[in-house]
């Protein structure tokens, strides 16, 4: 049986937008989990991937869309790890498509994205929404 991923205050970035996407995704990623111990359709497992990966990427664009908006200094860099795992994404929808849809790979691409959401969330998010916090007090 595999974790469920459950939210809690220690991945609050204190912006009510990014916090919501992120609970979204993390429901996204329990949902796959449930769906392959549940032995779902393939079908309906690729769905929920696919739907997650999207989901992704309109998250992306909207963290991005905020970071010009308030003139983040690290764009930049934090864009780059967007298109980082933009790029594994794409790469993971390649393998499934072509290789099918395995209990173990879909249990590697809950570990690929949880393992790289947490990371991104505690690091980079946690300085943008600090530095949107400092941005909004000296206005």
């Amino acid at each position: 049986m595999q974790k469920i991923y459950e939210w809690d205050k220690s991945l609050e970035t204190g912006n009510e937008i990014i916090d919501a996407q992120h609970k979204s995704m993390f429901s996204a990623l329990n949902n796959l989990i449930t769906a392959n111990e549940e032995g779902k359709a393939p079908l309906e497992i690729q769905k929920t991937i696919e739907f997650l990966a999207q989901y992704i990427i309109q998250h992306f664009a909207d963290e991005e869309k905020l970071q010009e908006e308030c003139g983040y200094p690290h764009i930049i860099e934090h864009k780059n790890r967007h298109l980082d795992l933009r790029n594994n994404v794409t790469e993971l929808l390649k393998k499934l498509y072509n290789e099918g849809c395995s209990s173990k790979f879909v249990e590697h691409i809950i570990l690929v994205m949880t393992d790289w959401l947490t990371r991104h969330i505690k690091g980079d998010d946690f300085k943008l929404a600090a530095y949107i916090k400092i941005k909004d007090l000296t206005k």
